[in-house]
């Protein structure tokens, strides 16, 4: 199965090469107008992927607020399914191979949750799905079903993926109530993220070597110099 994982696109539309999924955690326009998120949903209409799967991410506040009958058919258009503390299935039929009949369909369990934590002077353009203390995220996370396979966020759990520099410090911002939650999903496969720039790239974690992918596409100065991440599982 080949997933492409995207995040942090801020306006900018790559060409992508389509496959079986698609997965994009959030952020999506450059500055939330209403003409942006159309030309999101018809550029996304074009994907060639058996399923495409989005959530939101602090700057998607039209996303938060409430999304507008035009955006909302565009979405419809797009075939895709957009989540909102809310999951969905994706029952995946491998090509056949007559050298190994044995080979079944894979059913894989995703779900979407756009929160990540605020943070002092940020933007109020930049405040869509966020919480101010862990506690409050935490009751989010908590909504995450314990047999999920596909896990997409918008914030990195904590020590993951999520270093920024502060002063002279290389500091990690990640959620640590994500973190705990994780450590609480037995049949994970696959954990999808952004929101942090500077933390792009794929790791892999615990003793099944699960991996964890930051798939923000612009880098810290918003500069698009990242490719999507591809993942087979």
């Amino acid at each position: 199965m080949k997933i492409d994982c995207i995040s942090d696109l801020h306006g900018y539309l790559p060409k992508l090469p389509g496959g079986d999924l698609l997965i994009i955690a959030g952020d999506l326009t450059r500055s939330d107008e209403l003409d942006e998120y159309l030309r999101f949903f018809y550029w996304l209409r074009k994907q060639k992927y058996v399923k495409k799967v989005l959530i939101g991410g602090n700057h998607d506040v039209l996303l938060d607020t409430g999304i507008p009958y035009p955006v909302f058919c565009e979405l419809e258009n797009a075939k895709c399914d957009y989540l909102l503390d809310s999951g969905t299935e994706f029952v995946y039929y491998p090509p056949l191979d007559l050298d190994k009949p044995e080979v079944f369909r894979q059913k894989l369990k995703i779900w979407g949750s756009p929160w990540t934590l605020s943070f002092k002077g940020e933007k109020p353009n930049c405040l869509a799905f966020t919480k101010p203390t862990e506690a409050e995220l935490a009751e989010k996370f908590a909504l995450i079903p314990d047999d999920t396979n596909i896990l997409v966020t918008h914030s990195p759990p904590f020590e993951i993926l999520d270093e920024v520099q502060r002063g002279d410090k290389i500091v990690s911002v990640g959620s640590k109530s994500l973190s705990t939650k994780i450590e609480h999903l037995p049949n994970l496969k696959l954990h999808v993220f952004g929101h942090i720039h500077e933390g792009y790239g794929t790791t892999q974690v615990g003793e099944c070597e699960i991996p964890f992918v930051n798939a923000s596409f612009v880098d810290e100065h918003y500069h698009p110099c990242h490719e999507p991440i591809g993942v087979e599982l």
